[in-house]
């Protein structure tokens, strides 16, 4: 089996290694209209040498903002903002995918323009609080899509993908995972619809399945991935009945294997035999965020490359503190210490000064 420093064609893209950049919102999209900065080009430049790198979660429209200073792919001023950051990423030799995230009912009316206010599948408000400019503050009730706005924010999924590669992305990674709008129509608790967007897992994979269909008809199937996260709890999620969270992404990931995407990524839970199932079922590039809780993904996973648990491996705040992590991993460290301080918000500290190995005395 190869190893994870193995070249890898993903969708007729090659790849330099098994090592995957994983997404991160750190909030420092500073720039007017909520554009991507100059600062922003460095950091994930500085990132390059990842096999793949997905960028923090980008919304596809305005009411899809669920965080402060978080970027967008839905003007002409974020597309041409970005188009600095895909450069930077290229001229270092990179692969760059835009992840697009549309937070539905996380998030708050203060973060949003317009009087708009969060929307999601059922009017059912989470539990907890949304940091915002003002502070801490609760969770709001949704306003429920009716056909009308599904229909819309499909549209506005498809008109960002579109976007994404008129900004120089390489392709665009969908977000269906951690309790976001796609998350929130695949759960039970959160989609409590009856009609077909609803109800049985027909219903409640409808619209994640139309969103990628959709997405892979605009900009190819090769430019497309799907993250999902089945049976995680985050934001309010729960999916705790085993037999239908087994039913409902065996379900999902056998239709999305039928469009002819570049790969899925997984956020892992405990069930291992899961990830196995729905490894096997994917007909593509399988990405895999190992479930390490409560630590980071480390370098152990490494490992799974070669075990075939996974075709790549992604990590989140090993890369955030090691712009060079390949070259950490390959070389078996040292490895820079993650400053939890910094990851939201923020100026160059925690974000782009950490060093590089060859710095290291």
């Amino acid at each position: 089996m190869p190893n994870a420093f193995a070249p890898i064609e993903m969708a007729g893209q090659s790849l330099s290694n098994r090592i995957v950049m994983a997404p991160m919102t750190r909030s420092r999209a500073y720039g007017p209209g909520a554009t991507a900065t100059d600062l922003m080009a460095t950091y994930y430049s500085q990132r390059a040498s990842a096999g793949l790198i997905v960028t923090e979660g980008i919304q596809p429209s305005a009411v899809g903002q669920g965080y402060p200073d978080t970027p967008g792919l839905h003007s002409a001023d974020q597309v041409d903002a970005w188009r600095k950051v895909t450069d930077a990423v290229h001229a270092e030799g990179g692969v760059i995918f835009a992840q697009l995230m549309h937070t539905g009912r996380i998030g708050h009316p203060s973060l949003l323009p317009d009087g708009l206010h969060p929307v999601a599948p059922s009017p059912v408000a989470a539990k907890g609080q949304v940091f915002t400019h003002r502070g801490p503050m609760d969770f709001v009730t949704p306003h429920e899509l009716d056909a009308d706005g599904i229909t819309r924010t499909i549209a506005d999924f498809t008109d960002a993908a579109r976007n994404a590669i008129a900004a120089g992305f390489d392709g665009v990674e969908i977000h269906g995972a951690n309790g976001y709008l796609i998350h929130q129509f695949l759960a039970p608790n959160t989609n409590r619809r009856t009609d077909d967007w609803g109800g049985d897992v027909t219903g409640r994979v409808r619209f994640a399945l139309e969103t990628a269909a959709a997405v892979a008809e605009a900009i190819g199937g090769h430019r497309t991935g799907f993250r999902i996260s089945p049976a995680n709890p985050y934001n309010d999620i729960a999916e705790t009945d085993t037999a239908d969270v087994e039913d409902t992404y065996t379900t999902l990931v056998d239709r999305l294997g039928e469009l002819g995407l570049a790969y899925l990524h997984m956020i892992e839970g405990a069930d291992r035999s899961l990830t196995a199932r729905l490894r096997k079922n994917w007909p593509a590039t399988f990405v895999l965020n190992p479930f390490t809780h409560p630590e980071p993904t480390g370098p152990d996973a490494l490992t799974l490359v070669q075990e075939d648990t996974t075709d790549m491996v992604a990590f989140g705040a090993l890369f955030l503190a090691n712009p060079d992590l390949p070259t950490r991993l390959a070389d078996h460290g040292p490895y820079n210490t993650p400053d939890p301080s910094t990851f939201y918000g923020g100026d160059h500290h925690g974000y782009t000064d950490y060093p590089y190995l060859r710095d290291t005395p």
